[in-house]
């Protein structure tokens, strides 16, 4: 076998100034078509999860975005729940978060704890991606017949969880480093029982790191806020007075970042 085929030369590069009006068209419909392709990839509707209520929703800041969702049952049929972040904009962060979302789907249903598949996907990041990027995941399981709700929190924003029965939030923080940063990972899962009533948020920092006129972010304390005071709307109208609130705070210019949240609250 010629071992020149096995070559490749990463020193190339492509001048836009020098394709013809034919090429570009070419290549715009080429990003339009990855645009549909990775929207294809996320869920269409929300899970069926008896005991919970859920909406999502996902933006991307450019044509693709790096941010993944996705609701995927475990091997003992419980629910997982997962929410990542890959570091960076555009097209290469896309394309690692269809590798994630490749990696999610073929893992999750043979295994039974969230650590398992956070080990493997590091261990495959690490030797694939050789340390040029990293991803934040928070990945969860839910077991609606107990209601312990077990996650593993790998470098991700905290998310928060407003605990009906005390009427005060906690934050769900890391519970170990992001993925693809080093061999030796390590991270652990942390458990809390939901109850009626609760709401829970996942979030990417899109949201977080709006920036007002001034420079001022968003932040976090404007959404533990946001969500205790409107703890009697829908899953639905939740996500939609997050996505107002940060997008008036930063005057409409909240989608300089990929946005996606997940709203989750307990029913009986």
């Amino acid at each position: 076998m010629d071992d020149e085929l096995l070559k490749m030369d990463y020193t190339a590069t492509v001048c836009l100034g020098h394709y013809t009006e034919e090429e570009l068209r070419q290549l715009d419909s080429e990003l339009e078509l990855s645009q549909v392709v990775q929207h294809a990839l996320l869920p269409q509707q929300s899970p069926m999860i008896p005991g919970m209520n859920i909406a999502g929703f996902s933006r991307p800041a450019q044509i693709v975005s790096g941010d993944y969702f996705d609701f995927i049952r475990f091997k003992d049929g419980a629910h997982g729940i997962v929410m990542a972040d890959v570091s960076g904009h555009g097209v290469s962060a896309g394309m690692l978060m269809t590798s994630l979302q490749t990696a999610f789907n073929t893992l999750v249903p043979e295994a039974i704890s969230p650590l398992d598949v956070l080990e493997r996907i590091n261990r495959l990041y690490i030797h694939n991606i050789k340390f040029t990027t990293f991803v934040t995941i928070f990945f969860a399981k839910f077991d609606p017949n107990t209601r312990i709700f077990t996650y593993a929190n790998a470098g991700h924003n905290p998310s928060y969880l407003y605990q009906a029965s005390k009427k005060e939030g906690i934050w769900l923080g890391p519970t170990g480093p992001a993925i693809g940063l080093m061999e030796g990972f390590k991270i652990s899962t942390k458990q809390v029982e939901l109850k009626e009533d609760d709401i829970l948020l996942l979030y990417t920092d899109g949201i977080t790191e709006a920036m007002d006129a001034q420079g001022e972010q968003f932040g976090t304390e404007r959404l533990a806020k946001l969500i205790q005071g409107n703890t009697d709307l829908t899953v639905q109208e939740l996500a939609n007075a997050i996505l107002l609130a940060a997008s008036n705070f930063a005057e409409g210019k909240i989608f300089t970042d990929d946005i996606t949240i997940i709203t989750c609250k307990v029913g009986q």
